[in-house]
């Protein structure tokens, strides 16, 4: 050992054994690495001052044995790390404030991420994580590579994804809402207004929360005997100028929709400028229903009927969790989480014109 190596963190670092092959002591991994123990310890406590090809060998060797740090309260940083993929909406605000909520009444602080729009945060976002020692990371409609899955849990820092963007895995918990039962709800009251011509502008493919609230916008129209028109369906990203630009198109077309499902409220609120422009009302022309029921819904104008997501109660229960999962002395089990939507009707929806009679637009004065 030399100075600059010290050894004062190898007494919390233990291997958790999962089976007779996998089990290494930390030396045991120093040996097979060609290096140290304290510098297997500095991997594993994320710091900068080890050679990115030694932290690769390291890791590899952690991953391959199922390493896992012995889970040691007193050392971890009073936070929960919570990672959104961008950060410029009111959805945002409602998730930071259920996880605030729990964290503030554990006595802990939140460090907010944003991935730049990525689905997976970069390498470095996973070890400053492990530097950091959090007590557990909250993933906000994004995940996690199998390389930063591994870094994670070979610390014990225990993470939880809320609307996970693709399939997270089996063994990783997670969050979400009944995206399907939204999208399929939605639809059906727009079915039983009397609309025929349902036009819908979902989120981003990948997403699961997207693809689910599409399905069940599908769903309902299949089951009232309608036909599923893929001319009517725009692939949207849920940004409201994506809303607005996908809007102006459905309502441009000769047999525009007479009623419009917006994969979120967002969209719905640039689909409420496109209507405007184009001298359509809201909803005498075209009815309009959103998802997530954001405080700016109630305010629109007309306000807005929409499938309510429980956002912050979804982003409470996700820091419940992963701060349980910190507490558990076992590997994580799968969980798998589905809070309930329901419709809220407001006054942006209406029986459609009367047969034949899709007005002209109305010039505005």
């Amino acid at each position: 050992m030399t100075p600059s190596e010290p050894a004062e963190t190898r007494t919390e670092d233990r291997p958790t054994r999962r089976s007779t092959a996998q089990t290494a002591t930390l030396a045991e991994i120093a040996r097979e690495a060609g290096v140290s123990a304290p510098t297997v310890s500095k991997v594993l406590n994320g710091r900068a001052d080890v050679a990115p090809a030694t932290r690769t060998r390291v890791e590899e060797l952690l991953r391959a044995h199922g390493y896992r740090r012995r889970r040691a309260e007193a050392t971890r940083s009073p936070l929960i790390d919570l990672v959104f993929h961008e950060l410029e909406s009111a959805w945002a605000m409602e998730v930071i404030r259920g996880v605030e909520n729990v964290a503030r009444d554990a006595g802990l602080s939140v460090v907010l991420s944003e991935s730049a729009g990525r689905l997976t945060p970069g390498r470095t976002w996973a070890d400053q994580v492990a530097a950091r020692r959090p007590h557990g990371v909250v993933l906000v409609l994004s995940g996690l590579d199998e390389s930063q899955r591994a870094l994670l849990t070979s610390r014990s820092i225990p993470f939880v994804v809320m609307d996970p963007a693709g399939d997270p895995g089996a063994d990783v918990p997670s969050i979400g809402a009944t995206n399907w039962q939204g999208g399929l709800a939605a639809t059906r009251h727009l079915v039983e207004l009397g609309h025929r011509r349902i036009g819908a502008i979902s989120g981003p493919p990948q997403m699961m929360c997207s693809r689910a609230r599409i399905d069940g916008y599908r769903a309902a129209l299949e089951t009232a005997g309608l036909p599923v028109d893929s001319g009517l369906i725009k692939t949207g990203d849920f940004h409201h100028e994506t809303g607005y630009r996908l809007g102006r198109e459905l309502l441009a077309r000769p047999d525009r929709p007479t009623a419009v499902f917006a994969g979120n409220d967002l969209q719905a609120l640039g689909f409420y400028e496109a209507a405007r422009e184009l001298g359509l009302r809201i909803p005498q022309d075209v009815s309009v229903v959103g998802f997530d029921d954001l405080p700016v819904a109630r305010w629109m104008g007309p306000p807005l009927t929409t499938v309510r997501q429980p956002l912050t109660e979804m982003a409470e229960a996700a820091a419940r969790l992963v701060l349980e999962l910190g507490r558990s002395q076992e590997a994580p089990t799968a969980t798998r989480v589905e809070l309930a939507t329901s419709l809220v009707v407001r006054t942006s929806t209406a029986a459609p014109p009367t047969e034949g009679g899709l007005e002209a637009p109305v010039a505005e004065s």
